[in-house]
């Protein structure tokens, strides 16, 4: 039995990376490739337009209205306001959706807590396997080295993207938080400048590199009295986020509405 997909942001980088695992996978049927209103490549076949050597039968529409008539989840890559669009228009019909769009506003998370009382919504910033596995043992790891180890954390992407840190960096800066039972926003420092003076025992610092064409790196640093321990992610391809997303949308259909993570999907939460 087949699902049956939707891509929001299908021309985008994520989207692309999606749209070709899901034009391959026998148990799963793309019925929608949706963009931005008044997109250059409305009604071209996505096919095409990816670079597939024969038509896929799905053409680009920026319709939500049509494109949601036939799917059983939605999967989106686009931006805030793109996102509370979609939220408001999937919780009127009831369909699950999987969240990779950054960088959430308040008003998007109101339409997604809006969504999630009425259908399953699985929301993440990185949908790399590895990299929540990374999130399960980082938290582990500051558990057991203790107030001892002073945290830091440093990610590094490509030069177009527009949010920083990360989301991921931010998903990591609360894992670790939580484990040591500080509050992430009190007690996180984002880069240092000038005369900042010693850090405090339950400062956590941030940092954000961009340049090139890194796909997405993420290190844990827990450096204490003697010794340093580093925990690194690296994605040498944006296709490892694409599978760890298709994951996610067989995973969601069927499920209970409310929210999940990714830690769900995987079961690290037992």
């Amino acid at each position: 039995m087949t699902c049956q997909i939707a891509i929001h942001g299908a021309l985008g980088r994520m989207g692309r990376a999606v749209l070709s695992l899901v034009l391959d996978d026998e148990r799963a049927r793309l019925v929608s490739a949706i963009e931005k209103e008044g997109c250059a490549q409305r009604g071209q076949d996505i096919g095409t337009l990816i670079g597939r050597s024969e038509k896929a039968g799905v053409v680009v529409t920026d319709s939500l209205e049509q494109a949601l008539t036939n799917a059983e989840v939605v999967i989106d890559f686009t931006q805030p306001q793109s996102t509370r669009a979609l939220a408001s228009a999937c919780a009127s019909r009831g369909i699950p959706v999987v969240i990779g769009t950054t960088g959430l506003d308040a008003a998007c998370e109101r339409a997604i807590d809006e969504l999630a009382a009425v259908a399953p919504v699985v929301i993440a910033p990185n949908f790399s396997v590895g990299v929540h596995v990374l999130l399960h043992l980082a938290a582990r790891a500051t558990e057991l080295l203790g107030p001892d180890f002073d945290i830091e954390i440093v990610e590094m992407h490509h030069r177009k993207k527009v949010d920083a840190p990360s989301g991921t960096a931010l998903r990591l800066l609360e894992s670790v938080a939580n484990a040591r039972g500080v509050d992430p926003k009190k007690n996180s420092v984002f880069g240092r400048n000038g005369e900042v003076g010693a850090r405090t025992d339950k400062q956590i610092g941030v940092l954000a590199l961009r340049g090139g064409d890194v796909v997405g790196e993420h290190t844990l640093i827990l450096a204490g009295p003697g010794e340093r321990l580093e925990i690194t992610h690296r994605a040498h391809s944006r296709e490892i986020f694409a599978r760890g997303v298709i994951r996610a949308a067989y995973w969601v259909v069927g499920k209970k509405p409310g929210r999940y993570s990714m830690a769900d999907v995987l079961d690290l939460n037992r």
